[in-house]
């Protein structure tokens, strides 16, 4: 490497390091654009329907926004409170209810305590009691100790990054001011960040910040219908199941799910200790409903709408979700997805179609000296050369190959033979030509 391209990968590093000392507020600014981004396609609707000029547009797009959100904190907010504050009122009597149970397993036996309506286990199977001597369960208030512990060290940058509720409504309103002022004037903001990719890549890297965002647009629809048939679906069937507080476990359900795999997971937790209160069977038969709701979600709902959108395998999907947890906390557990699917389109459009796709075999000198080293190169090639050198001449004369006129393989395996003196040669201007 030269001096030139050491200073700048010395300056590469250097950026990247401060970039990664303000991470939160880069996080922040990257929420505020994809909010931008699905407040633009209302705004681009309203151009396009009522033929409004842009300002005019981006004010009732505001308004429509603001109109929906006093009627959802009229409506839906005073329920769902007054639901969550009896929820955080019941959970510990489920969890006491848990301790019950086990005293009771631990005096009576499983056997006897085994449920009437319960399939029986066949003779053959070993006894509950004897499974549960050999396992040796821990004890209820250990289990809510080591998870306590567990998520104060998963969420501790969490409280550290919301210290307060004014720094929460400081940058909640952070957030706010960058989406208006991008969705006001969206181009200039575009050129701006085209202006740190070289000019020659400027077009390219244009067109796939376009895909970038209709890539993030179909992927918050699906996300928004996703949540909305979970919360459906999960009311209806606690509803059957006859589980108290229905519409904030259903309202729950349908905000986690907007994280995947760690999302549905935390969503059952609540209406599983309501149901404890009442009955064993009644929690086993919430997690059986949460399962079939889930996987009807992720392997029939979400494929049906995302399928011309986004696709991320699930594997992936959790991989994600781990290395944003991990390195930027809570905030990018949350915006681990759309993370990814930015990080997805430009790995595909940047680096395999325009890098690895054009990476193509390098050309070389027919008559090198170093032309008996052919590995890296198929029979047709090989034909080629020999047949030229057999035009040339005995090819074992022993005559110097480097005073013949240096001869290159086109991409088709034509011969190209450069001008001799003041003599016009036509030469193929797409064929490499070796120096």
């Amino acid at each position: 490497m030269t001096l030139s391209q050491w200073i700048g990968f010395l300056s590469l590093i250097i950026a990247l390091s401060i970039l990664w000392q303000f991470r939160e507020i880069l996080l922040l600014v990257f929420m505020a654009v994809v909010l931008a981004i699905a407040l633009n396609s209302l705004v681009r609707w309203l151009q396009q329907r009522w033929k409004l000029r842009r300002g005019l547009a981006v004010g009732s797009a505001l308004g429509l926004v603001a109109l929906g959100g006093l009627i959802v904190v009229a409506l839906v907010l005073p329920p769902f409170v007054d639901q969550v504050i009896q929820l955080g009122q019941l959970i510990p009597k489920g969890i006491e209810q848990i301790s019950v149970w086990q005293q009771n397993l631990n005096t009576t036996g499983v056997d006897e305590a085994w449920p009437r309506w319960f399939p029986q286990m066949p003779e053959w199977f070993p006894s509950m009691q004897e499974v549960l001597e050999q396992i040796q369960l821990p004890e209820v208030g250990d289990v809510v100790q080591q998870v306590g512990s567990i998520i104060q060290q998963v969420f501790g940058n969490f409280f550290a990054f919301f210290s307060s509720t004014a720094a929460i409504a400081l940058q909640l309103l952070l957030v706010v001011i960058l989406t208006i002022m991008m969705l006001s004037d969206p181009a200039s903001y575009r050129n701006l960040l085209l202006r740190l990719f070289p000019s020659f890549y400027r077009r390219r890297a244009d067109a796939i910040l376009v895909k970038c965002e209709q890539v993030l647009l179909g992927w918050m629809g699906g996300v928004v219908l996703s949540s909305i048939f979970v919360a459906i679906a999960c009311g209806v069937g606690l509803l059957i199941l006859r589980i108290d507080l229905v519409f904030a476990h259903a309202l729950l359900a349908g905000l986690f799910n907007i994280v995947p795999n760690i999302g549905p997971t935390l969503s059952v937790v609540f209406p599983v200790a309501v149901a404890l209160i009442d009955s064993p069977g009644k929690a086993i038969a919430v997690v059986a409903l949460y399962l079939l709701i889930q996987n009807l979600e992720s392997y029939w709902f979400s494929p049906m709408v995302m399928r011309k959108q986004v696709s991320l395998l699930p594997a992936a999907t959790l991989i994600a979700q781990l290395f944003f947890a991990s390195f930027l906390g809570p905030i990018g557990l949350v915006l681990a997805l759309p993370l990814t699917v930015v990080a997805k389109v430009w790995v595909e459009e940047a680096f395999i179609h325009d890098v690895l796709d054009q990476w193509k075999k390098a050309p070389f000198n027919a008559l090198d000296p170093d032309l008996d080293n052919l590995e890296d190169y198929d029979e047709s090639d090989r034909a080629v050369v020999d047949e030229l050198l057999a035009s040339l001449g005995d090819a074992d004369s022993g005559q110097d190959r480097s005073s013949l006129p240096p001869v290159v393989l086109a991409p088709d395996s034509t011969l190209m033979f450069p001008p001799d003196g003041d003599e016009e040669t036509p030469v193929d201007e797409d064929a490499p030509v070796a120096e």
